[in-house]
């Protein structure tokens, strides 16, 4: 069934009773071509592209819970392409002209609201780095403005000007930049990938990997063996429990990340906001909650849960950088299983066993690359050799010292 406004007046005056599900739950076959653990947005993502633009369709994707139920589901749903390095600047651009035409593409309203992402900057040092990226992302065709503090002071009179340690300065503004509502990107493309005919099976954990002769010949499953020509995965935080079982370490590292959801509130920030003087980002749902979040809870975890102190530590921060958010009262929390690489980047590409591929490493990123990781991978899988734009994100980057350390931070998973 297409959506449409004809479609939804139609079935309203036939009181909703006409409604197909969205997709099917079909029973596993005993092989496929394409095997995709990890039915989150980026499993998905690589179904539907495989299928729409590659033509494979005898493809799985195995969920170990519900589709939605990991990190698609679970953040804080701004998109953005205003990255500095050259492996990193190009992907993000192209997953923003995919999230420009996500919704017509697979006919499901996910709410892409590009209402713009400012990032504030407190020093002459943040201002010079910024003004960098900027000229950087305009080079390469990505809309960027560096904004002065009498012009963030008109767009955002609320943020906390005079603050004694960290003064607003300005901030670089990309207006392409946005949210979208995350748990409806999982329920499109699993809608479109369905709909093409790849077969989405839901509370199907895979507990080993069978390999013969150094190929992968199929899956073990809660469900039984399920075979397959290719395997290829996209688990995120679980990567490195799923690699493993086919004998291999990845240089990932898994952390929990809270996102948070005050009460509703009147409308009062049009876009994001992100404090330059602390790890905070915060931007306003359609229902009037504040959706915002900081930084990892610092220790290694599985767990989609955090503590206290990272709770207290991302408050800090919106406050100093907004103080009448120590009025509102925060409804609830939850936490992503982050996979952190080790210099802060993405993973797309074949592991040393031929059929094998491997989607991981995505940080912060994860969310807002959902549309062209996805394509990225599905081209890598369909075709053997790695979409342009994907092409540094290469696996053994890390022993080659090919980094792309866009944080500058280091070999250190946790500081990305």
């Amino acid at each position: 069934m297409r959506y449409s406004a004809f479609s939804v007046l139609l079935n309203g005056l036939r009181g909703n009773r006409n409604w197909a599900s969205a997709w099917r739950q079909p029973e596993a076959k005993s092989h496929y071509d394409v095997i995709i653990v990890g039915g989150g947005g980026h499993g998905l993502a690589t179904a539907y592209y495989l299928a729409k633009e590659f033509g494979i369709t005898n493809v799985a994707v195995l969920e170990k819970n519900y589709v939605g139920s990991g990190n698609v589901g679970r953040n804080t749903t701004i998109i953005r392409s205003n990255y500095l390095l050259p492996g990193n600047n190009p992907f993000y651009e192209l997953s923003m002209k995919l999230w420009e035409g996500l919704e017509q593409d697979f006919n499901f309203n996910a709410m892409v609201s590009q209402r713009g992402v400012l990032n504030l900057y407190h020093s002459d040092a943040q201002r010079d780095a910024y003004t960098r990226r900027g000229n950087t992302m305009r080079l390469h065709g990505v809309d960027a403005e560096l904004l002065n503090r009498e012009a963030v002071h008109k767009m955002l009179p609320f943020l906390d000007f005079d603050n004694a340690r960290f003064p607003i300065q300005g901030g670089l503004l990309q207006r392409r930049g946005g949210t979208v509502r995350h748990d409806a990107v999982a329920w499109g493309y699993a809608r479109g990938a369905d709909s093409r005919g790849v077969d989405i099976i839901q509370n199907c954990e895979v507990t080993g990997i069978r390999l013969e002769t150094g190929h992968v010949t199929g899956v073990e499953t809660s469900r039984g063996f399920i075979g397959c020509n290719t395997l290829a995965l996209a688990a995120a935080g679980n990567s490195s429990q799923v690699a493993e079982m086919a004998g291999l370490k990845l240089p990932i590292e898994s952390h929990v990340l809270q996102a948070f959801v005050s009460e509703g509130l009147k409308p009062f920030i049009d876009g994001v906001v992100t404090f330059g003087a602390g790890h905070f980002y915060v931007s306003q749902s359609d229902k009037g909650g504040l959706v915002f979040g900081g930084d990892l809870d610092g220790y290694n975890s599985y767990a989609q849960r955090g503590n206290l102190a990272t709770v207290e530590h991302v408050a800090e921060a919106g406050k100093a950088m907004i103080p009448a958010l120590s009025r509102v009262r925060v409804l609830r929390s939850w936490g992503g299983i982050m996979d952190m690489s080790m210099d802060g980047s993405p993973i797309i590409d074949r592991t040393p066993i031929d059929n094998l591929y491997l989607n991981a490493g995505w940080c912060y990123g994860g969310f807002k690359a959902t549309p062209g990781s996805g394509y990225c991978f599905a081209h890598l899988i369909a075709r053997g050799t790695p979409q342009e734009t994907a092409a540094a994100f290469r696996l053994d980057r890390f022993q080659r010292g090919y980094l792309i350390d866009e944080k500058g931070q280091g070999a250190q998973p946790n500081l990305h």
